[in-house]
């Protein structure tokens, strides 16, 4: 099950708020919040905000459990920009662009009964050594050859 929240038009660039999406990304619901919670930055608070959004959503709309919830995804994407001009000497303009940025955050559940892929990799690999190791009892394919096939197979 994945709760998704969003926040647009945040008025700091989205430059900034990357730098503080990255130290959350992939990272469980109550370190993230951790994280954010101490984390020097005008961003931080927006972030925090929005991932406690989220999850209060997650809890009351889905009825998912606060300690299996992670941050599987955080998107911070370019806004609408405001364009300014300062005055400079001899009738010239400096444009400053005012950015802003949106920010959406997915939040995924972590089942502690599925396996992970890794896992599920390695039992097949140890699978497939003992079926060759049966063949190469039972005489059925030559030794060389299972070497083989167990190397190249990652």
């Amino acid at each position: 099950m994945e709760v998704r929240a969003k926040l647009s038009n945040l008025r700091t660039a989205p430059r900034k708020v990357r730098l503080v999406a990255d130290l959350v990304r992939g990272k469980k619901m109550v370190e993230a919040q951790n994280i954010l919670s101490f984390t020097v930055n005008k961003t931080a608070r927006n972030i925090l905000k929005l991932i406690n959004s989220a999850e209060a959503s997650a809890t009351h709309d889905f009825h998912l459990d606060k300690a299996n919830l992670f941050v599987s995804k955080i998107m911070v994407d370019e806004g609408p920009k405001l364009k300014r001009w300062h005055p400079m000497s001899r009738g010239r303009a400096f444009t400053i662009l005012k950015r802003s940025s949106h920010i959406v955050v997915i939040l995924g559940e972590i089942n502690s009964t599925s396996k992970t892929e890794t896992e599920s990799k390695k039992e097949i690999k140890t699978e497939k050594k003992a079926v060759v190791k049966k063949e190469v009892k039972k005489g059925t394919v030559k030794k060389s050859k299972a070497i083989k096939t167990t190397k190249t197979k990652k």
